[in-house]
């Protein structure tokens, strides 16, 4: 019985996928967007100071899940990892999320989740084929608020720091045993020819257009009140 439903959920979580089709400039417009409304409530959002020290930032907007005795969820989005030298933003690379749980449940959702990768050995997971969180890169609930305080030092030790927003609710969240992969069909929509991660987000490729929405809103968010720019330091 559970090989049976598993072997369903993975056909349907098949078939999500086949129909899970907007274009890559259409989802780096949601991404951005994401960003936008989180960053906009900065009581309820991200900590400004740890988007200033993130090395990179991964968002997934509308990430599904659904339930029928087997769970599984997906979702596509990009990663943007800061420039070699440090000063800016550079092009995104195409992500993909799955995951999978069994137990007793029953419906379905959609979900934005957005990771801040906090170290250099998170990044080098980032930029390989694939890696599940909680395993192969340490994963904690991010603090929401204005700055992180003293109670989430134990967090700052995680390497990647994970958020959700659901139902308009915006929470730290745990997605550990979710696997993150390249999506390399959707870098070939973006920059003509298939291109892995590595070469996206540690090369020198000029960001798409597509992209200057989701740079410009994690460069308003990089910056020190006075205005100097946080990641130049």
């Amino acid at each position: 019985m559970k090989f049976t439903a598993i072997t369903a959920s993975l056909i349907l979580a098949a078939a999500a996928w086949a129909a899970d089709k907007p274009k890559a400039t259409e989802r780096l417009n949601d991404a951005a967007a994401v960003l936008s409304e989180v960053m906009a409530t900065p009581d309820k959002g991200i900590p400004q100071d740890l988007l200033a020290k993130a090395q990179c930032v991964v968002i997934v907007p509308g990430m599904k899940k659904a339930a029928f005795v087997v769970g599984g969820e997906y979702g596509r989005g990009f990663a943007e990892c800061r420039k070699a030298d440090g000063f800016g933003w550079g092009a995104p690379a195409a992500v993909r999320m799955e995951g999978a749980s069994v137990g007793f449940q029953i419906g379905g959702s959609a979900t934005d989740l957005i990771l801040l990768v906090m170290s250099k050995r998170g990044m080098d997971k980032l930029v390989g084929d694939k890696f599940t969180l909680g395993a192969d890169a340490s994963l904690a609930a991010g603090p929401v608020g204005r700055t992180a305080n003293a109670d989430t030092d134990v967090k700052m030790t995680a390497e990647i720091l994970a958020w959700s927003r659901a139902k308009g609710l915006f929470a730290g969240v745990s997605v550990n045993g979710s696997t993150l992969r390249q999506d390399v069909d959707r870098n070939a929509e973006l920059y003509g020819h298939k291109m892995n991660n590595r070469e996206v987000l540690m090369g020198s490729m000029p960001p798409p257009p597509a992209a200057q929405p989701l740079i410009a809103e994690l460069d308003k968010y990089s910056m020190r009140p006075n205005g100097a720019d946080r990641s130049k330091h």
